[in-house]
């Protein structure tokens, strides 16, 4: 599957498998893979998130924010890589990835990765009620045999295959690839040399401390008030964030509420002034400066751009 930065997204849709990401097309379009419907009430509804397979270049190329940037997603996602290395962090902590790792993250938890131009690889999203076994933790593992290896890839080869197709049951046929991924994850979960020792007191704070934030990253709550809520001082929580991940507490704060920002204005047209208040910042001039000091760029130009 050397080709795998080529890979098209799909979806399923009802009555099939639709091809909606193809080469030179904006991944923008297909960002979320939901469908809006009303009520007769005229109530919004965002229907559930349907699986779908998306080359790791095809993420980047909406933005390297998109990839890079803390945040979580609201389903099981398994990231293939097949080529190249970088750093992804995990829960607050920083490791290093290479060529034939997988790392399964589960909904909820908060993470972030680089991918340069030399990182190819495939990202698979089960979805929002996928009905599959899939593993409830985090992991990330290292295939090292190259049987393992193979068998990954002919199973994202035919999970590819028969979302592209037509033949009869090939929605059915996808679905159970889908669980044959599972299993796969869970025999080399099984495998898997254990991890070094139990982590860290330092990491279990700040995996404690990620998950807060995702939380409250809207309430407007400052680095002293999360300390407080985790019975630590600010300077030791700084203090464990820069250990296991490089990054202040501050940073990963900001960092989750301007991945948000990003987001909404790229993909919505809610006032700026609204987004500033909704994710807790005390104006929106301070939001302003916070904004363009992270990107480069004033939330109006980004949005201009997006």
């Amino acid at each position: 599957m050397d080709n795998c930065t080529g890979f098209p997204l799909f979806l399923l849709v009802a009555g099939g498998w639709r091809h909606i990401l193809s080469l030179g097309h904006d991944p923008r379009d297909a960002r979320n893979a939901t469908r809006t419907t009303r009520t007769r009430k005229g109530k919004r509804l965002i229907e559930p998130l349907a699986p779908r397979i998306v080359a790791i270049s095809r993420l980047v190329a909406g933005g390297s924010w998109r990839v890079e940037a803390m945040r979580t997603l609201s389903e099981p996602c398994l990231l293939w890589f097949t080529k190249g290395q970088g750093r992804i962090t995990l829960r607050g902590a920083t490791r290093g990835y290479t060529a034939h790792n997988a790392i399964f993250i589960p909904a909820g938890l908060m993470h972030g990765f680089e991918a340069g131009s030399s990182v190819s690889g495939i990202a698979v999203f089960f979805g929002r009620g996928h009905g599959l076994v899939l593993p409830d933790q985090l992991l990330h593992l290292r295939i090292r045999e190259v049987h393992a290896q193979h068998e990954a890839n002919q199973l994202l080869d035919a999970i590819q295959r028969e979302m592209a197709g037509a033949s009869p049951g090939h929605e059915r046929a996808a679905h159970h690839y889908l669980g044959l991924l599972g299993v796969w994850i869970e025999r080399q979960a099984a495998r898997a040399e254990p991890e070094c020792e139990t982590p860290r007191a330092a990491r279990r704070l700040v995996a404690r401390y990620t998950d807060l934030v995702e939380r409250e990253y809207r309430s407007g709550l400052g680095v002293a008030e999360f300390a407080a809520r985790l019975g630590v001082t600010p300077t030791h929580l700084t203090r464990c964030c820069k250990a296991a991940c490089g990054h202040s507490a501050l940073a990963l704060l900001n960092d989750r509420r301007l991945f948000e920002a990003r987001r909404l204005l790229a993909e919505t047209r809610i006032p700026i002034n609204h987004i500033a208040t909704s994710l807790g910042f005390s104006s929106p001039a301070y939001f302003t400066r916070a904004f363009q000091n992270r990107t480069g760029v004033s939330p109006s130009a980004f949005r201009r751009a997006a």
